[in-house]
């Protein structure tokens, strides 16, 4: 029974002294000994050999760049890239700040108005500046462009009523007859005539005429305007100009000219978009409220249901993107990363922040039936010993 009691509580003090006490104890300035307990007093160094266990033997870089490809798997890296998308756009709609609105203006000014013009008379300088887009234009615009009748019938209509009115015409009649063309059309007349009209034009001549008429157009304005009006529409001249521009088309012109009509187009676009696109593009930006742009952009994407179907689309295409870069370079991010995150540092620091009483509770919490078990096993080895004890004493009393 003495064996067994001895054996049982000097495990359990052995046990127990590998904790406790939490602190050192001192009588008269020194130190008592095993206090404190094993594992508070070496508290430190055992953080630093689980530290270096565990990444010498459990987190090794290889082990770290196998974790990193199960933990970055395409399906789990489309799912977070998709949350962080609608994370974005969530947070755009909720803006009551309008800071996404003021950042996509400032882009869009920056955009239009100084990178765009500097770009554009960069790239003006080329020779085959737009050339394709151009010769397609003006092939399948230009080129098949022709009045129908209404439309031709309208521009006639106001080319007589502005451009050749019966009053412009006066007006022209009047600053064409002066004096000195008067007097050139009668010498004229006179010298080249011949016949009949030789006669007329040197005893009647042209210069009392043409000087009535002229007075006529100036004293006489309305009566002027009716007779030219009457001439108009006797001649025909508004079925006339009608027809003309009805049947007025590039096709009609020859091959060598509709290519050098076409090649004329494209240097007279090129050339002024060198010279003056990029001020025209500085002066559309200064006159465009790029905040109100930026909103009304805003609005649309957050409300546009292409963008909510497409982020799906676009978590796929990032993912894999970053699923070759991490095949690529996994092994140089993980090596860069180990130091980073300092996994050693932090184990050592956790444990040595630990308490006693805590470390104490997480180890009996993880072994106490096996620490309870070495108990046990010293009272039977005590009982045993003491057995064997009493056993000797016996046979050494035996007669």
């Amino acid at each position: 029974m003495v064996g067994g009691i001895i054996g049982y509580f000097t495990n359990d003090i052995a046990i127990k002294m590998l904790f406790r006490p939490y602190r050192p104890y001192y009588v008269g300035g020194r130190q008592v000994p095993f206090t404190p307990g094993l594992i508070p007093r070496n508290q430190e160094r055992l953080a630093k050999r689980i530290a270096d266990t565990i990444m010498g033997s459990l987190l090794t870089p290889d082990e770290l760049q196998n974790l990193a490809r199960r933990l970055l798997k395409t399906e789990r890296v489309k799912a977070a890239i998709l949350w962080l998308l609608k994370l974005a756009l969530d947070q755009v709609q909720s803006d009551k700040e309008q800071k996404s609105v003021r950042i996509l203006a400032g882009i869009l000014r920056d955009l239009l108005g100084q990178s765009l013009p500097r770009l554009l008379k960069v790239l003006a300088r080329q020779e085959d500046f737009l050339e394709e887009q151009l010769n397609q234009i003006f092939d399948q615009v230009l080129l098949e462009f022709q009045l129908t009748e209404e439309q031709a019938e309208q521009l006639t209509t106001w080319l007589l009523q502005v451009i050749v009115s019966p009053d412009t015409v006066r007006q022209a009649l009047i600053d064409f007859l002066t004096d000195r063309n008067i007097q050139i059309l009668d010498e004229g007349v006179r010298e080249k005539s011949s016949g009949t009209y030789w006669v007329v034009a040197n005893l009647f001549g042209l210069r009392n005429t043409l000087t009535r008429l002229r007075t006529f157009c100036l004293d006489e304005k309305d009566a002027s305007n009716a007779r030219l009006a009457e001439l108009i529409n006797s001649l025909g001249i508004k079925d006339r100009l009608k027809e003309l521009l009805q049947n007025l088309s590039l096709q009609n012109l020859p091959v060598s000219t509709v290519r050098q009509l076409r090649k004329t187009l494209r240097d007279s676009v090129r050339n002024y978009l060198q010279d003056r696109g990029a001020d025209v593009l500085e002066g559309l930006s200064g006159s465009i409220d790029w905040d109100n742009v930026a909103s009304i952009v805003l609005n649309r994407l957050s409300s546009s249901a292409v963008l909510n179907t497409s982020l799906e689309l676009m978590s796929e295409d990032l993912a894999l993107i970053l699923e070759r870069y991490l095949e690529r370079d996994l092994e140089t991010i993980v090596a860069q990363a180990i130091p980073i995150l300092n996994i050693d540092q932090v184990i050592i620091d956790r444990v040595k922040s630990t308490s006693p009483e805590n470390l104490e509770a997480a180890i009996q919490g993880i072994v106490q039936s096996e620490l309870q078990a070495i108990v046990n096993l010293g009272g039977i080895l005590g009982i045993i010993v003491g057995l064997l004890q009493s056993a000797t004493l016996l046979w050494q009393n035996l007669p």
